[in-house]
Protein backbone atom coordinates (compact mmCIF):
# COMPACT_ATOMS: atom_id res chain seq x y z
CA UNK A 1 0.00 0.00 0.00
CA UNK A 2 1.00 3.72 -0.84
CA UNK A 3 2.72 5.84 1.79
CA UNK A 4 0.59 8.59 0.77
CA UNK A 5 -2.45 6.88 0.92
CA UNK A 6 -3.99 8.58 3.91
CA UNK A 7 -7.55 8.08 3.87
CA UNK A 8 -9.90 5.99 1.26
CA UNK A 9 -14.15 5.99 1.27
CA UNK A 10 -16.83 5.37 -1.28
CA UNK A 11 -19.28 8.22 -1.69
CA UNK A 12 -22.57 9.20 -3.11
CA UNK A 13 -23.24 12.30 -4.85
CA UNK A 14 -26.53 12.10 -5.52
CA UNK A 15 -27.20 8.53 -7.49
CA UNK A 16 -23.05 8.39 -8.32
CA UNK A 17 -21.04 6.45 -6.42
CA UNK A 18 -17.22 7.39 -6.43
CA UNK A 19 -13.91 6.20 -4.63
CA UNK A 20 -11.93 8.72 -2.89
CA UNK A 21 -8.77 8.43 -1.66
CA UNK A 22 -5.78 11.18 -1.20
CA UNK A 23 -2.41 12.00 -1.92
CA UNK A 24 0.24 14.03 -0.38
CA UNK A 25 2.60 15.94 -2.37
CA UNK A 26 6.11 15.46 -1.29
CA UNK A 27 9.52 17.64 -1.64
CA UNK A 28 10.98 15.37 -4.53
CA UNK A 29 8.37 15.49 -6.65
CA UNK A 30 8.40 19.47 -7.18
CA UNK A 31 10.07 21.07 -9.75
CA UNK A 32 12.22 24.35 -8.18
CA UNK A 33 8.78 26.50 -8.61
CA UNK A 34 7.68 24.17 -6.37
CA UNK A 35 4.87 22.91 -8.22
CA UNK A 36 4.51 19.23 -8.95
CA UNK A 37 6.44 18.21 -12.30
CA UNK A 38 4.22 16.88 -14.81
CA UNK A 39 5.29 13.50 -14.99
CA UNK A 40 4.91 12.60 -11.48
CA UNK A 41 0.80 12.98 -12.02
CA UNK A 42 1.11 10.00 -14.02
CA UNK A 43 2.48 8.19 -11.19
CA UNK A 44 -0.06 9.90 -9.06
CA UNK A 45 -2.78 8.61 -11.33
CA UNK A 46 -1.28 5.29 -11.26
CA UNK A 47 -0.78 4.91 -7.58
CA UNK A 48 -4.93 6.18 -7.59
CA UNK A 49 -5.59 3.19 -9.86
CA UNK A 50 -3.60 0.51 -7.37
CA UNK A 51 -5.73 2.13 -4.23
CA UNK A 52 -8.96 1.78 -6.27
CA UNK A 53 -8.14 -1.88 -6.89
CA UNK A 54 -7.12 -2.60 -3.26
CA UNK A 55 -9.45 -0.49 -1.49
CA UNK A 56 -12.77 -0.51 -3.70
CA UNK A 57 -12.56 -3.37 -6.13
CA UNK A 58 -11.19 -5.71 -3.08
CA UNK A 59 -7.68 -7.43 -4.31
CA UNK A 60 -4.21 -6.14 -4.68
CA UNK A 61 -3.26 -5.36 -8.08
CA UNK A 62 -0.09 -7.10 -7.89
CA UNK A 63 -2.08 -9.99 -6.72
CA UNK A 64 -4.15 -9.85 -9.86
CA UNK A 65 -1.09 -9.10 -12.23
CA UNK A 66 1.22 -12.13 -10.89
CA UNK A 67 -1.47 -14.58 -9.66
CA UNK A 68 -5.09 -13.96 -11.81
CA UNK A 69 -2.66 -13.58 -14.49
CA UNK A 70 -5.12 -10.50 -15.27
CA UNK A 71 -3.85 -6.96 -16.28
CA UNK A 72 -5.62 -3.63 -17.51
CA UNK A 73 -2.06 -1.77 -19.50
CA UNK A 74 -3.13 1.94 -20.33
CA UNK A 75 -4.19 2.48 -23.98
CA UNK A 76 -4.66 6.10 -23.83
CA UNK A 77 -4.23 8.95 -21.41
CA UNK A 78 -5.34 12.71 -21.14
CA UNK A 79 -4.74 14.81 -18.82
CA UNK A 80 -6.06 18.49 -18.01
CA UNK A 81 -3.46 20.76 -15.47
CA UNK A 82 -6.07 23.35 -14.20
CA UNK A 83 -4.50 24.67 -11.12
CA UNK A 84 -0.43 23.65 -9.81
CA UNK A 85 -0.20 21.11 -7.04
CA UNK A 86 1.93 22.53 -4.75
CA UNK A 87 4.98 20.91 -2.26
CA UNK A 88 2.57 20.12 0.95
CA UNK A 89 -0.87 19.59 -1.13
CA UNK A 90 -3.07 16.88 0.29
CA UNK A 91 -5.60 16.61 -2.70
CA UNK A 92 -8.47 14.68 -2.71
CA UNK A 93 -8.77 12.34 -5.43
CA UNK A 94 -12.29 11.42 -6.87
CA UNK A 95 -12.31 8.47 -8.87
CA UNK A 96 -14.68 7.64 -11.14
CA UNK A 97 -15.85 5.12 -14.52
CA UNK A 98 -16.82 6.93 -17.17
CA UNK A 99 -16.75 4.32 -20.36
CA UNK A 100 -17.28 0.26 -19.33
CA UNK A 101 -16.41 -2.07 -22.96
CA UNK A 102 -16.43 -5.44 -23.02
CA UNK A 103 -12.19 -5.21 -22.54
CA UNK A 104 -11.41 -1.46 -22.05
CA UNK A 105 -12.24 0.59 -19.05
CA UNK A 106 -12.07 4.52 -18.74
CA UNK A 107 -11.47 5.92 -15.20
CA UNK A 108 -11.87 9.65 -14.59
CA UNK A 109 -9.62 11.08 -11.50
CA UNK A 110 -10.15 14.55 -10.42
CA UNK A 111 -7.48 15.96 -7.85
CA UNK A 112 -8.78 18.95 -5.70
CA UNK A 113 -7.49 21.07 -3.08
CA UNK A 114 -9.63 23.39 -1.16
CA UNK A 115 -12.71 22.61 -3.30
CA UNK A 116 -10.39 23.34 -6.61
CA UNK A 117 -9.98 20.75 -9.09
CA UNK A 118 -6.14 21.28 -10.27
CA UNK A 119 -5.71 17.84 -12.54
CA UNK A 120 -8.80 16.04 -14.38
CA UNK A 121 -7.66 12.94 -16.08
CA UNK A 122 -9.19 10.25 -17.97
CA UNK A 123 -7.22 7.19 -18.57
CA UNK A 124 -8.49 4.26 -20.75
CA UNK A 125 -7.25 0.62 -19.73
CA UNK A 126 -7.53 -2.47 -21.62
CA UNK A 127 -7.95 -5.82 -19.80
CA UNK A 128 -5.74 -8.17 -20.95
CA UNK A 129 -4.14 -11.48 -20.21
CA UNK A 130 -0.58 -11.06 -19.19
CA UNK A 131 0.89 -13.93 -20.65
CA UNK A 132 -0.56 -13.60 -24.22
CA UNK A 133 -1.54 -9.72 -23.71
CA UNK A 134 -4.60 -10.64 -25.42
CA UNK A 135 -7.60 -8.41 -25.13
CA UNK A 136 -10.31 -10.43 -22.75
CA UNK A 137 -13.40 -9.71 -21.55
CA UNK A 138 -13.48 -7.70 -17.81
CA UNK A 139 -13.97 -10.62 -15.58
CA UNK A 140 -17.83 -10.36 -14.09
CA UNK A 141 -16.97 -9.99 -10.53
CA UNK A 142 -14.80 -7.00 -11.10
CA UNK A 143 -17.14 -5.22 -13.94
CA UNK A 144 -20.42 -4.86 -11.50
CA UNK A 145 -17.58 -3.04 -9.23
CA UNK A 146 -16.61 -0.49 -12.12
CA UNK A 147 -20.63 -0.27 -12.68
CA UNK A 148 -21.51 1.16 -9.43
CA UNK A 149 -18.88 3.91 -10.02
CA UNK A 150 -20.25 4.82 -13.17
CA UNK A 151 -20.32 8.71 -14.38
CA UNK A 152 -20.38 9.63 -17.77
CA UNK A 153 -18.54 12.30 -18.65
CA UNK A 154 -20.09 16.21 -19.13
CA UNK A 155 -21.40 16.55 -22.64
CA UNK A 156 -18.54 18.89 -23.67
CA UNK A 157 -21.20 20.73 -25.95
CA UNK A 158 -23.04 22.00 -23.28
Amino acid sequence: MSHDLLATAISRDGSHEYFLTRHLVRFGDVDPAGIAYFPRIHEYLHEAFENLWEEYIGVRYYHLIQHQRVAFPMVRSEVDFLHPLRFGDRPIVRVTCYHLGRSSLGLRYLYEVEGRTCVDARMTTVCVETRSLKSQPIPAHYRARFERIYTPLPDASS
